[in-house]
Parts: structure tokens; sequence; C-alpha cells
């Protein structure tokens, strides 16, 4: 077929080479919404990498081995998945609802989100690394 112009405009958002998928992967998309001030989910891993792109509002996220950082709308992120720790995933707004949309590379027969047991925080504590930059800057 021949290429019509659509007057669509692109731009790419992201790119990166995920450290793995796993075997048998299924794709599973997703809306989150995050109410005001929301803290999110506990500490988790996921079985497969992620991709995410903010709609609207602002969320702190953290991942193991990373400062926490903002995400704010028309922003694009990702995790690795696996035996990475996604600490934090949390609505920066007091006012306003924060909604997400990820790609998730699913495990088969195995729980997308897994939380992290107490004992293991504990034990990771110290290798936290503190925001180097304030949320909303």
């Amino acid at each position: 077929m021949p290429v019509v112009d659509s007057h669509m405009t692109q731009k790419d958002l992201l790119e990166v080479e995920p450290p793995f998928i796993p075997q048998g992967a299924f794709a599973m998309v997703r809306r989150l919404d995050l109410p005001p001030g929301d803290p999110g989910i506990a500490p988790h891993r996921h079985s497969g990498p992620v991709f995410g792109f903010m709609l609207e509002g602002e969320m702190l996220f953290e991942l193991e081995g990373e400062a926490p950082y903002p995400i704010k709308a028309g922003e694009a992120f990702w995790e690795p998945g696996g035996d990475v720790i996604h600490y934090t995933v949390s609505n920066l707004l007091a006012d306003s609802w924060s909604r997400f949309v990820v790609v998730m590379l699913c495990t088969p027969g195995v729980e997308m989100i897994t939380l992290v047991d107490d004992e293991e925080l504990a034990a990771k504590q110290a290798e936290r690394i503190p925001a180097q930059r304030s949320a909303g800057s």
C-alpha cells in the first residue's frame, strides 16, 4: 500500500534494551490511576520488563539502584523487572489524580507483582539511594 500523508506527527519517547525478556512472555497493557496524594503500592518486583507513559499528573518513581525522581505527564519510563525492586510509585499531587499506562512483559505462571518482604527490605535499606533532586523540579 502507498504511504498516505496523514499529517500525523511522531516523537520518540523512550528507547531501551531490556536486560531480558521472559521465555514465553505475553504482553499486558494496563492503566493505573493514583488518587490524590496516594502512596502507591508497597515495594515489589515484576516478573518481566515494564514500559510506561505518564498520561496526567506526576508521580515519584524509585527503582533499586536509583535515586527517586518525579515523572510528569508526557514522560515515558521503564523498569527492567526480574530481581530489581520497585520501591516507590506514588502520586506527588495532593489535589489531583495521576494516571499512567504500562506495557508489561509477563512471565507465564508467575504473578505480575510480587511484594518484597520486610526482612529483605530491612537488609537492603542501607543500599537505597537518597533523592538527588526534589520532587517537582
